[in-house]
């Protein structure tokens, strides 16, 4: 007697796998070109403001782009995304914390 057969094939499984593969691949060349666009645009002549906020914008995209898809923080629990966001947050207010504290001002020399 033989062992029943199922009429999916063995390998079905793996074209999940594939579709998310290729979502890897096509989110690492869109990371990519943003980090050449960011390049670029230190070279441009633009007004400082202008380049920083663009280049805080276009790094904003890409972290959301590496904790959502290759940290899994899209497949993962709320809970857990909210955890770290909350960490981001801490961190972010003590570098900002830091940044005032030992600001240019506060570090010229005390006049004589």
């Amino acid at each position: 007697m033989s062992a029943p057969t199922s009429a999916v094939p063995a390998h079905a499984d793996h074209g999940h796998d594939v579709s998310k593969f290729q979502i890897y691949i096509e989110i690492a060349m869109l990371l990519a070109v943003i980090t050449g666009v960011e390049i670029v645009c230190v070279y441009i002549p633009l007004a400082k403001w202008i380049i920083v906020t663009t280049l805080v914008v276009l790094s904003a995209v890409k972290f959301m782009f590496v904790i959502f898809f290759f940290m899994h923080l899209r497949w993962d629990k709320p809970f857990c995304t909210i955890l770290f966001f909350i960490g981001l947050v801490l961190a972010g207010g003590t570098m900002w914390a830091l940044l005032q504290m030992f600001s240019v001002g506060a570090s010229l020399p005390l006049p004589t």
